[in-house]
């Protein structure tokens, strides 16, 4: 079955304005990303933006864009936007990649995408990979995941999941990470932003208002489990490189792009 990638592209970006436009090795960010999603096997890959400069530039390198409201509030929000403007089948499958990924390993669209095919029982689909460092499990701005032995998801949190009782005592804080030990047995997970999602949980989704759980942790996705949508994480065939946030994400995206491929590591 044929899926199509859906680029949000905005201009608006607390941390570093315009980034979709950003040049790196000749190309804007953007451009980027679209030929990364162009050698998945997407059957369609569409910008979908509410600023007419990224229109503009997208559409001189070929790239089909949807214009879309600058009011949503979230961006599966968008997401259904350009599912309904494109009226694509409720059972067609949609990539969301985000648009400041301008190294995205094609081979994790395909992924996502052929992980709704191979389970019917999930409306959305998602990646993972395991951590090791417990910097990384207590850092809140990494995502924890856990999931169940068919790979769907229980709980998304930035909290460290699962919380390991007898050898992290609340009442016994401790005096630095260095001390701490991940527990044998268990994996710790991140997350990987990159969804796919079948159209009719979208149409679904925008009808749902914001889940408690997803109010105090400011994660969408849990929007979807609270309604009982299912959401099927699986881990990465390969380690993405980090997006595009800051001003020094982009110099080393822009070091990485201009070094030889064999000495590229993400």
């Amino acid at each position: 079955m044929s899926f199509t990638v859906v680029i949000p592209a905005r201009f608006a970006s607390s941390r570093l304005p315009g980034k979709p436009l950003a040049d790196i090795a000749g190309k804007p960010m953007v451009q980027h990303v679209c030929e990364r999603a162009a050698r998945s096997r997407a059957s369609r890959v569409v910008v979908a933006t509410d600023d007419e400069r990224i229109r503009r530039a997208c559409e001189s390198f070929g790239t089909e864009v949807v214009m879309t409201s600058p009011d949503h509030a979230s961006g599966t929000d968008r997401l259904e936007e350009v599912a309904r403007t494109l009226r694509l089948d409720p059972d067609h499958r949609v990539v969301n990649v985000q648009g400041d990924e301008p190294l995205i390993p094609p081979a994790l669209i395909n992924q996502v995408a052929d992980n709704l095919e191979r389970f019917p029982a999930a409306a959305i689909s998602t990646l993972c990979e395991p951590l090791h460092d417990p910097d990384q499990v207590f850092n809140p701005n990494v995502v924890k995941v856990v999931f169940d032995h068919e790979g769907m998801a229980h709980y998304f949190s930035r909290s460290p999941i699962p919380w390991a009782r007898e050898q992290w005592q609340l009442n016994s804080p401790f005096d630095s990470l260095a001390d701490v030990r991940l527990p044998e047995g268990v994996g710790y997970f991140r997350h990987i932003g990159i969804y796919g999602y079948r159209c009719s949980v979208l149409s679904r989704f925008v009808t749902w208002p914001p889940a408690p759980t997803e109010r105090v942790e400011s994660l969408e996705q849990l929007r979807a489990l609270y309604n009982g949508a299912r959401i099927h994480v699986a881990i990465a065939m390969e380690s993405p490189p980090g997006g595009v946030d800051t001003q020094s994400d982009l110099e080393r995206v822009r070091a990485l792009v201009a070094s030889p491929p064999e000495r590229r590591s993400p």
